[in-house]
């Protein structure tokens, strides 16, 4: 089978799409070196101090901590929530599936500015602006979808002949499901653990609606930061969570070569 080739203007456009994309990065992750006190670029020289401040910071700290308690916990309730809510959309005889699995993805296609204000207006009556079970409630509404795609997308592409083998040798539902299914699916389950834990500790627009003075996550400390004073610590924060994320981002790419050896 002859190979497409890809003509060269693709290429190209490629190429200045990845440049425009990553040109943030090759300015925040220098300037997080810098020994400056400003953000002149390039920096006049070189140094880890912006790093030590960052990790020794109290504020700093705690809002790093707090983001990583919240992306946690998110990722285990989007992860049960959203792999069940996949098995009855996908396997269930739900009436209205389709308008079920509508309202569950809306968080996905909707403007973030537009959920924050909605869950701010539904928080602020039920006094759950700046507490932790916030957070955790509105993240997982934004999680949630990734889940539900990753794993309904396996669970479409599973072949259901060796379940019904799992049942002509004597097993049940629940040993099938625990020792057949669950296996095989479990990529495009970790793939949407993955997906939603990213999501959850890189967001700041709701996050910038339901926080309180003693309940800040790291993303809503960083714009707070950048928008009231000039601190290269933020640098040094950008490029923390670049590293971090792009090492978690990774993960499913490496669940599904191992999958597929």
């Amino acid at each position: 089978m002859e190979k497409t080739r890809i003509p060269l203007w693709q290429w190209v456009w490629v190429a200045c799409v990845a440049a425009v994309l990553l040109a943030p990065v090759f300015v925040v992750v220098p300037l997080s070196f810098t020994d400056r006190d400003s953000f002149v670029f390039p920096p006049k020289g070189w140094s880890l101090d912006y790093y030590r401040e960052f990790f020794s910071s109290p504020i700093w700290r705690q809002a790093l901590f707090n983001s990583l308690q919240v992306a946690v916990l998110v990722t285990f309730v989007s992860t049960v929530l959203g792999t069940a809510a996949a098995f009855a959309l996908t396997r269930g005889t739900l009436r209205g599936a389709a308008v079920i699995n509508a309202l569950l993805l809306s968080p996905m296609v909707l403007p973030a500015i537009v959920v924050a204000i909605a869950l701010f207006g539904v928080f602020s009556q039920w006094h759950l602006v700046g507490t932790f079970g916030g957070f955790v409630i509105a993240h997982t509404l934004l999680a949630l979808p990734f889940v539900i795609v990753t794993v309904s997308a396996s669970l479409r592409t599973f072949d259901r002949i060796i379940e019904r083998a799992a049942a002509s040798l004597g097993a049940n539902r629940t040993v099938t499901l625990a020792r057949v299914t669950l296996p095989l699916i479990l990529p495009g389950i970790l793939s949407g653990a993955v997906f939603a834990f990213v999501t959850s500790f890189d967001e700041v627009t709701i996050a910038l609606f339901i926080q309180s003075p003693n309940l800040r996550t790291l993303p809503s400390l960083m714009y707070t930061s950048v928008t009231a004073e000039v601190d290269p610590t933020i640098a040094a924060a950008s490029t923390v969570i670049i590293v971090f994320t792009t090492a978690i981002i990774t993960l499913p790419q490496l669940i599904r070569k191992s999958s597929n050896v």
